[in-house]
């Protein structure tokens, strides 16, 4: 009975501690990785997509399209903070988060019972919705006000980009129609190439396009870009696992298979081929893989970023010289994504490599929902870009005057210039 009664008395000692040696605490490693995905993340946003852009326009304007990169860059992340994560991932309807999350707060020591911190989760989360305002001067530059740009990619970030990541990844309607995109094909690069389609239609061409004057800086980009893409893919692992590495591995397959289609295509259409067109070849291969580029084998992979270029540069023969998108955001983006979301559903299938759909999930019920994603996503983008710009151009007009135009945006808005050669 002794025996008995110090047996219970040690067991109610020692229960408390087991209890508390049992509560899940962050992973070191996995933390670790979703950091340095988040910081690539921003590598791809920040230097590359400024190089990119300032590469691809004429000499008197690619620092105020580097500058317009940047400015966006740090109000959107300042609004992330304030209000955006929240609005995309805190618990509320299936239209949009609650306020829980307002200046980040009530953060989770694990996101959702994986083994990292939901700071970490944030951080990256940031660094996506950074990336894709950020392609948005890209596509209207060399004609636009600074002030005008800022203001627009705020409004977007909170009225379009904020409502579709709840949507499909923040477990909104979208999700609960089975909608499917593991690293932003839709999310991202669809909703913010539609947008920027939008705002080329509401802004207008330019008066005199150029065309790029340093083809070295868009390849120094295009490769700052390719190397961010392995957080942007990994960090959806939500660790250094298999999956991240995977991922890793399918989005350079796609990329390398992209940059030789598009040069394919150029060799036939131009008799040459061009740095600036291997370096959207790639980009086209990148952002359609994002979809399914954990849930497809290496030779899908291969396929999906060959198709998506291919199809991105016939697209651009044909509606190129209709639409001034000094960055092709709409054309590589744009419909790149779409491509790359419809694309997913094929090659996830086992017989071609990928890693099948999930229980309860058929091949027509996948279909039907990648359509829906993308007919949704795209009108959301489109009219609700189209709104915010019209609605801002009646406070301040959007485009700069003729003679500012001419004389180049370097000078005329920042009395700089990209180039001193004295």
């Amino acid at each position: 009975m002794r025996r008995l009664l110090a047996l219970l008395l040690l067991s109610a000692l020692i229960a408390p501690e087991s209890a508390m040696a049992q509560v899940a605490v962050a992973d070191s490693g996995d933390t670790a990785w979703m950091i340095l995905c988040g910081v690539l993340v921003l590598l791809a946003a920040l230097p590359g997509l400024a190089l990119r852009h300032a590469g691809l326009v004429h000499a008197r304007s690619a620092l105020s399209v580097g500058m317009q990169g940047l400015v966006v860059a740090a109000g959107v992340s300042l609004l992330w903070g304030i209000i955006g994560y929240s609005l995309a991932y805190a618990p509320g309807s299936g239209w949009l988060g609650g306020r829980a999350h307002i200046l980040l707060a009530n953060l989770e020591a694990l996101r959702d019972g994986l083994t990292v911190p939901e700071s970490a989760f944030a951080l990256f989360q940031m660094g996506l919705a950074v990336f894709a305002a950020g392609l948005l001067p890209g596509a209207v530059a060399e004609r636009v006000r600074l002030g005008w740009m800022t203001a627009f990619a705020l409004l977007w970030l909170l009225l379009v980009y904020a409502p579709v990541v709840h949507w499909v990844w923040g477990g909104g309607w979208l999700a609960g129609l089975g909608v499917m995109d593991f690293a932003g094909a839709l999310v991202v690069h669809l909703c913010a190439g539609f947008s920027a389609l939008a705002l080329v239609l509401i802004v207008g061409k330019r008066r005199a396009v150029s065309g790029g004057h340093a083809p070295l800086l868009s390849l120094a980009g295009g490769g700052l870009l390719w190397i961010g893409w392995a957080g942007i893919v990994g960090g959806w692992a939500f660790g250094a696992t298999d999956n991240a590495a995977t991922s890793i591995l399918n989005a350079h397959f796609a990329a390398c298979a992209g940059a030789f289609g598009w040069m394919l295509v150029e060799r036939i259409d131009l008799g040459r081929v061009t740095t600036t067109g291997a370096v959207s070849g790639a980009l086209a291969g990148l952002v359609a893989i994002s979809a399914s580029v954990a849930l497809v084998g290496p030779g899908g992979a291969m396929m999906i970023g060959l198709i998506a270029a291919l199809l991105c540069r016939v697209a651009k023969a044909l509606l190129g010289a209709r639409i001034d998108d000094a960055a092709d955001v709409f054309l590589i983006h744009g419909l790149g994504g779409l491509i790359g979301v419809l694309l997913l559903v094929p090659f996830v299938l086992p017989a071609l490599g990928g890693v099948g759909f999930a229980a309860g999930i058929s091949l027509g019920g996948a279909i039907v929902a990648q359509v829906i994603g993308i007919v949704v996503v795209a009108l959301w983008a489109m009219a609700g870009s189209a709104i915010i710009a019209l609605m801002l151009s009646v406070i301040v007009p959007a485009r700069i005057g003729a003679r500012e135009e001419e004389e180049g945006l370097d000078l005329t808005q920042h009395k700089q210039q990209s180039w001193d050669f004295r």
